[in-house]
């Protein structure tokens, strides 16, 4: 029997992005678009107004939540079985200010080792100009004999 963990790595593995979402992806509006290994895409309707910042602009926390689970997603499709990743550092460059609607993003792997990970991520406006580069390292957890 497969741990969550498992199941979820499994699901990035096989591109099945529907097997992945939660209700807490629904509630504000993102969605897997697809994975691939390494990589990943999501769609995010920002429009919530728990979203939005005082201004009616995407708030920089959230931004980071949407940067979080471009790179967990994109790490998960290469965890091999036992394993998986932890973010254990994080640059978020806010390159514009985000209207509420549309964004988009892509995570991407650049190297797994044994232990630790390298991931970057790009997110993109509706008019599909670059709102943010994030550069993030992973830990690499060994979960053999654990369920």
């Amino acid at each position: 029997m497969l741990s969550p963990v498992e199941k979820l790595n499994a699901a990035l593995r096989e591109n099945r992005p529907e097997d992945y979402v939660t209700p807490a992806h629904r509630e504000i509006g993102l969605r897997p678009v697809r994975f691939g290994p390494g990589t990943s895409e999501w769609k995010w309707d920002a429009s919530h107004s728990r979203v939005l910042n005082p201004f009616g602009y995407v708030a920089g926390g959230y931004l980071s939540v949407f940067a979080d689970e471009l790179l967990s997603s994109a790490i998960g499709s290469v965890m091999d079985e036992g394993e998986f990743a932890t973010t254990a550092e994080l640059k978020i460059s806010f390159l514009k200010p985000v209207k509420k609607g549309l964004v988009k993003g892509t995570g991407k792997v650049l190297r797994k080792g044994q232990r630790v990970a390298f991931v970057e991520a790009t997110i993109h406006n509706a008019q599909d100009e670059v709102v943010a580069t994030v550069s993030s390292t992973w830990t690499v957890v060994a979960t053999k004999g654990e369920k």
